[in-house]
């Protein structure tokens, strides 16, 4: 079992409904640039495995016949469903469940998913062999997966703030077997059977109109961040968070654009 405690459900559960308000701000561009990959039709049916609150269901729903989402966080899943039902979606199934061992038959989608989900799996090849099972022949696959932390400065100030107010909150050092090392992520598709696998990078900016702003897209949105208020105290949270905002208002300077990349993993199971 993997030591990431951002590969079990409990602190997914606990960012839910902030994630699902926020998340679509960075996530919707990177899906929409996966969607592209696919070359979906009005006929395809799709799989979103480590589907979150939907970014990328929701947005591929319109343009194909049938979407299937899977994720072991019960509460995302919960929104999910009920975004989908509120957009009027009836072709969107959402399901409590491992992407590591998904409940589909064999050879059933035409594209297959997973955005930014997988590079967390304990068991990465099973999630990428999962993945190609029930992708029919000729089918695609995406997955995405965050590049090094030293290429996105979003994410730099985001932990800098965590580190401020947790010293034993390290930024994530380079993990060269991990998705962030394009020569891993093309081996671990190609070991589970893609053909023509190509790795794109792709990068998007966010702004805010000020500290106070970013503090709140933070403490809505960040898995770590609800971990660290759930281990302590009330008084210690809010000495902590005082010590973030403070952070927060030193370095970002209103309406600057933050950068953050992440790395496009596209493959096809062979035609035979």
């Amino acid at each position: 079992m993997s030591a990431n405690p951002l590969a079990v459900a409990e602190p997914w559960d606990l960012v839910a409904d902030g994630y699902a308000e926020f998340a679509p701000t960075i996530m919707r561009p990177f899906s929409a640039r996966a969607l592209e990959f696919a070359s979906l039709s009005p006929q395809s049916r799709i799989v979103d495995v480590a589907a979150g609150p939907g970014t990328l269901s929701l947005l591929a729903a319109g343009h194909v016949a049938e979407v299937e989402a899977i994720d072991f966080s019960e509460p995302m899943i919960a929104r999910l469903a009920k975004d989908a039902a509120a957009a009027g979606w009836t072709n969107v199934r959402a399901r409590v469940g491992d992407g590591q061992n998904l409940p589909y038959e064999s050879d059933r989608f035409d594209a297959g998913f997973s955005m930014f989900g997988l590079m967390f799996f304990p068991d990465r090849a099973r999630g990428f062999g999962e993945l190609f099972r029930v992708l029919r022949p000729g089918g695609t696959a995406v997955v995405s997966s965050w590049a090094p932390i030293a290429d996105s400065p979003l994410m730099r100030m985001m932990f800098g703030a965590l580190t401020a107010a947790d010293p034993n909150i390290q930024e994530p050092q380079p993990n060269f077997l991990s998705l962030e090392n394009p020569e891993v992520f093309e081996s671990e598709m190609r070991g589970a059977g893609f053909e023509a696998v190509s790795i794109q990078r792709h990068s998007i900016a966010l702004t805010f109109a000020g500290p106070e702003e970013m503090w709140e897209a933070m403490v809505r949105s960040s898995a770590p961040l609800e971990l660290m208020r759930h281990s302590v105290n009330a008084q210690v949270w809010a000495r902590r968070a005082a010590v973030m905002k403070a952070f927060l208002a030193e370095k970002y300077r209103p309406n600057c654009p933050l950068s953050t990349t992440a790395y496009l993993g596209i493959g096809h199971k062979p035609q035979t």
